[in-house]
């Protein structure tokens, strides 16, 4: 093996490391609801993955210290909205801490099981949460989906280097 000289040298794993290399990870973009005790809550996510086919399974991460993780810590179900291009300032809403995210302009209806839907989203899913695994300072959440809609218009809002972007042809 040789040496790539256009390489930095190596450095010890720490949260700044991680959140450096991970800045380079184009990812898509997602906002959790959740109906809570004292009103909707919700987040944006970019660790949305897909888990299984058989059954539907999905999971995200969200953080212990987050706004959202007592409601979610509780909740039976959640919402997964997938966001388009056009929705920069929801995603930016929904990761704002001390936002109000579902006052105007947010547009949104309760959906099925009571969870809070987003209007105008490429897609969203209902949810039916099946386990919460603890991972350092977050938790992994896994759910099952149990219905929603693909059916939305327009290209996948992404989020990378900190910024949040549109696909390019």
């Amino acid at each position: 093996m040789t040496a790539t000289p256009d390489l930095g040298a190596p450095r010890l794993a720490t949260a700044d490391l991680l959140r450096s290399v991970f800045r380079r990870h184009a990812a898509g973009v997602a906002v959790i609801t959740a109906r809570g005790d004292a009103g909707p809550v919700g987040f944006t996510a970019t660790s949305l993955t897909s888990v299984s086919a058989e059954p539907p399974l999905l999971s995200f991460g969200i953080g212990t210290g987050s706004s959202s993780w007592p409601t979610v810590s509780a909740a039976e179900y959640v919402g997964v909205h997938i966001l388009g291009d056009h929705q920069e300032g929801l995603a930016a809403r929904f990761a704002r801490s001390g936002a109000d995210r579902f006052g105007p302009p947010t547009a949104w209806h309760e959906g099925p099981r009571g969870v809070p839907v987003l209007d105008g989203v490429l897609a969203w899913l209902v949810c039916r949460v099946v386990g919460r695994v603890p991972a350092g300072d977050h938790r992994i959440v896994l759910a099952e989906v149990l219905l929603g809609d693909p059916a939305g218009t327009g290209r996948p809002l992404l989020y990378h280097q900190g910024r949040f972007n549109g696909l390019r042809d």
